[in-house]
């Protein structure tokens, strides 16, 4: 049996990960779905200097007090940005990545260079520590095509995101420069972001598997049984 490293992307926390953190346990896999610094139920701390690197330190800090090793570490949307570097900063303890429609940018490249942003829609609050999408825009845009019961549980969950863990040009560079093997991609077809073509990049530059669902953004919790399989 695996243990996984359940890692989200913005606006989230563990939570997110919860159908298929089931799955996977039932399966017999152990499972781990932390939530990164400034997110989730860690809103509330919100405060300068959190940003991809600090937030990936944390992650494999984690697995070194947790003394987990041959991990199969798994990232979703921004998630991709934060196992990147902890795959970096903790690579004796990693045996396979996943990327679950998420991003990875190449040396350099921005996150705002990656994602189609529909022009007509309005630029999400900011302040000076959190960027983050309205009520509104969470029910009508990120979570529409969940199922009622299920939007509104995400809904009431989501939080805005540290602003400087949004993006971290140069950030990932040592990453892509080692060889990464055993690695998975799996796309979602129902998902403007990220494009099809980012992640086809990504499998390419990694030698990764091939995967694609017919899910949204958040399978993990649309097709929480079917991505266990995926990822198992």
């Amino acid at each position: 049996m695996a243990t996984f490293v359940l890692v989200h992307g913005s606006f989230q926390g563990g939570w997110i990960w919860k159908p298929t953190a089931e799955a996977l346990r039932r399966q017999g896999h152990a499972v781990y779905a932390p939530t990164l610094d400034g997110c989730g139920e860690r809103s509330r701390l919100i405060r300068p200097g959190i940003t991809i690197a600090a937030q990936a330190r944390e992650v494999a800090d984690m697995m070194f007090y947790e003394d987990l090793r041959d991990v199969a570490l798994v990232g979703t949307s921004t998630g991709g940005l934060v196992i990147c570097k902890t795959a970096e900063l903790a690579r004796e303890r990693i045996s396979r990545l996943a990327f679950v429609d998420a991003l990875a940018p190449q040396p350099g490249e921005r996150v705002t260079e990656i994602v189609q942003r529909d022009p007509n829609t309005p630029p999400m609050p900011t302040t000076e520590l959190t960027r983050g999408p309205t009520r509104a825009e969470l029910e009508e845009r990120l979570f529409a095509d969940l199922e009622p019961e299920l939007r509104a549980w995400a809904v009431e969950r989501a939080t805005p995101h540290p602003v400087e863990a949004s993006d971290a040009p140069g950030e990932l560079d040592a990453f892509w420069a080692q060889e990464w093997h055993g690695t998975r991609v799996i796309r979602c077809r129902l998902s403007a972001n990220p494009p099809e073509a980012h992640q086809r990049r990504t499998a390419e530059k990694l030698n990764a598997d091939w995967h694609e669902m017919d899910a949204g953004h958040y399978p993990m919790l649309s097709h929480g049984e079917e991505l266990a399989r995926l990822l198992a």
